[in-house]
């Protein structure tokens, strides 16, 4: 199973309902706990069903044993809206080996949102956005929610330059509906600006991670000879050299990460960096155990 769950093979499979049902079911697999491990708050208590009540937070297996219909209740539900706002601008087409930065928070996207609707059942959205708003999917628990979320994640194409005020302009609406926001970006600005965008969704109780999503090569260069830097969103052309790219730019790169990392926490925002080479249940069960000890 961990094999399989490597991006470099799941890069290969065009279904991503299928991606995130593998991912999903092999990290909660492993951690030896309950499925209903995840966004939502511990078990509280059942109270009895009553019509009109969704019939997917019924037990079934209380139903079998008494002939009863309750329904589960976590600790926190008013929490339980998940929104994934989704960096589509032309560097997340980056790649130096067989998955983009794009296809990678496809997969870790698709993932969430499998755990969120169907082990928690969740609420869960999606904004796609790069200079302006691609697609907008209202969070929602209705029939058919996750598919339609497939598919916006299908149909999420790089292109143009990031706007990070742009999803949040779009975001306004929620601003006041408490929930879990998650990010999936490369964070190519400065760590100071990107915080100072974000941080407004703190203002009202929003809970906020920013999922670094990076290749390999772009923490830990490797160059054999000289070479020419194309920017995929300005067209900037940088000339870099090997002992650059081994030394000075490493440093950059460390700092801005650790920068970000750092302001991001000190606004109350949770940061997790991820690395398109590692595999996605590693990378999703190491965050949630994280999310699990916090709460």
């Amino acid at each position: 199973m961990q094999r399989f769950l490597d991006p470099a093979v799941l890069a290969r499979i065009s279904d991503l309902d299928l991606v995130a049902r593998t991912v999903v079911d092999g990290f909660v697999a492993g951690l030896h706990r309950s499925p209903d491990f995840g966004f939502s708050q511990e078990f509280a208590e059942y109270r009895a069903y009553t019509p009109g009540d969704d019939l997917r937070h019924v037990d079934w297996n209380v139903f079998a044993r008494t002939e009863r219909a309750y329904l589960k209740r976590y600790r926190g539900e008013t929490n339980s809206l998940l929104t994934v706002l989704l960096d589509a601008s032309n560097s997340m087409n980056y790649t130096s080996h067989s998955v983009s930065k794009m296809d990678y928070a496809r997969f870790i996207a698709a993932s969430l949102f499998y755990l969120a609707i169907q082990n928690q059942r969740d609420a869960a959205g999606l904004i796609v956005f790069d200079d302006e708003v691609r697609n907008y999917i209202r969070p929602s628990t209705r029939q058919g929610q996750l598919a339609r979320l497939m598919s916006g994640l299908e149909l999420a194409e790089p292109h143009a330059r990031t706007d990070f005020r742009k999803p949040l302009d779009h975001f306004q609406e929620f601003l006041r509906r408490r929930g879990l926001v998650l990010m999936l970006s490369d964070f190519f600005e400065p760590p100071e600006r990107i915080v100072r965008t974000i941080e407004p969704l703190r203002f009202h109780g929003n809970e906020v991670v920013l999922f670094h999503v990076l290749d390999p090569r772009e923490i830990r260069p490797e160059l054999g000879e000289p070479a020419i830097l194309v920017d995929l969103e300005t067209r900037e052309r940088l000339e870099v050299t090997p002992e650059y790219a081994q030394n000075e730019y490493r440093q950059k790169m460390a700092t801005h990460i650790d920068e970000l990392r750092d302001r991001a926490r000190g606004a109350g925002m949770d940061y997790f960096l991820l690395s398109t080479e590692r595999p996605l249940d590693e990378a999703l069960t190491e965050y949630l155990s994280i999310r699990q000890r916090r709460n």
